[in-house]
């Protein structure tokens, strides 16, 4: 006799797909008494959609931990899942081939090629991915729209607000529609009218599914994320923290 299949209660949460776990992970520049503890044992996991922010003092290890999430540094011990691959020790070509299918990159300082269009910018990482080009100029285009540039496909960046090239580095960073949107300070150069508008982009990309990750020191940007990770001494101190707890932590 064939015993049922369990049937799962209709109430019952679907499993989430975990997109990074951090394992005992350690960074350790110099030898010695020049010996520099930048990451010392963190153990960090987020779940595909979530949307958190990483905060921290200057010097917590935030920066070094934004750079090993994105595959821009290897940690010197441990074991660094991405999307079920573990990333930590892996080739630069390796890395690089990573960074380009699964990782969406916003900076503070946007770095779009001046002699580029919007368009242009945006469609240049499927150019490293070989993705034939009349698919590049469609997905760029979609991903501009998206963003509210339909009407800028052709400018450049010096005919461009700041506002607008961030909206061009956004949609620059989920062309390649990567599984994690990692932005670092990307409010940083902005106004704070202009800063909501990004904001809000943001929130508009994870409300679809995507994972996105914002690295910050401004509490208010950080309070429209749903998930705060609070860095210090190289180690996670709060990896759960929702924006009502953020007052307290920041004093303590």
């Amino acid at each position: 006799m064939i015993a049922s299949s369990p049937v799962r209660d209709s109430h019952s949460p679907i499993p989430q797909k975990t997109i990074i776990r951090l394992e005992n992970i350690f960074k350790i520049y110099g030898v010695g008494e020049t010996e520099v503890r930048a990451l010392s044992e963190v153990n960090l996991i987020i779940e595909e959609g979530e949307y958190c922010s990483i905060m921290g003092p200057s010097g917590s290890g935030k920066s070094t931990a934004m750079n090993i999430i994105g595959c821009l540094d290897r940690p010197s011990s441990g074991h660094y899942y991405l999307d079920s691959l573990d990333v930590a020790q892996m080739e630069d070509n390796e890395l690089a081939h990573i960074r380009n299918k699964k990782i969406g990159f916003v900076f503070q300082q946007f770095h779009l090629l001046q002699q580029l269009t919007a368009l242009e910018n945006v469609m240049l990482p499927m150019v490293y991915a070989g993705i034939p080009n009349s698919e590049r100029r469609e997905r760029a285009t979609e991903a501009l729209i998206k963003v509210g540039l339909e009407n800028r496909l052709n400018n450049k960046p010096n005919q461009l607000s700041g506002g607008q090239q961030q909206r061009v580095a956004i949609a620059r960073s989920i062309v390649n529609r990567p599984v994690l949107i990692l932005a670092d300070e990307p409010t940083g150069a902005l106004d704070s009218r202009t800063t909501q508008e990004v904001l809000d982009i943001f929130t508009e990309l994870n409300a679809s599914g995507i994972t996105v990750i914002m690295v910050t020191h401004e509490p208010e940007v950080a309070r429209q994320t749903r998930r705060i990770v609070w860095f210090r001494d190289g180690q996670v101190v709060h990896s759960n923290l929702t924006p009502a707890d953020l007052n307290q932590v920041a004093t303590s």
